[in-house]
């Protein structure tokens, strides 16, 4: 079985998939019926030919930069989800309309 040939807009489409479209190269190699080599070899091409050319990426950001912003929004969801949870726990315990919690 000789290797399949893809050309170079399906590459790029999906470089542009997985660098601005949040996905990760495993599962979305996967569905895109190519293997995570491919995908990650078109990725590295499609990258150093930016950096090459002094361009960004599609979306704007380095890879790098992406990540760091990704990181930063989990750390910022954290502290947000945790602020949830102890609000939730204050308005239970305030609108408790038990005869222990009233003076």
């Amino acid at each position: 079985m000789s290797p399949r040939r893809y050309d170079e807009e399906f590459k790029r489409n999906c470089v542009d998939l997985l660098v601005t479209g949040g996905r990760t190269l495993k599962p979305l190699a996967r569905e895109l019926g190519v293997s995570a080599a491919t995908l990650r070899e078109w990725r590295d091409r499609h990258l150093g030919k930016l950096e090459a050319a002094n361009e960004r990426p599609p979306g704007g950001a380095s890879p790098r930069e992406m990540a760091d912003e990704i990181r930063r929004l989990h750390r910022e969801l954290d502290r947000v989800v945790r602020q949830r949870e102890i609000l939730k726990k204050a308005l239970g315990i305030l609108s408790d309309p038990s005869p222990a919690s009233m003076p």
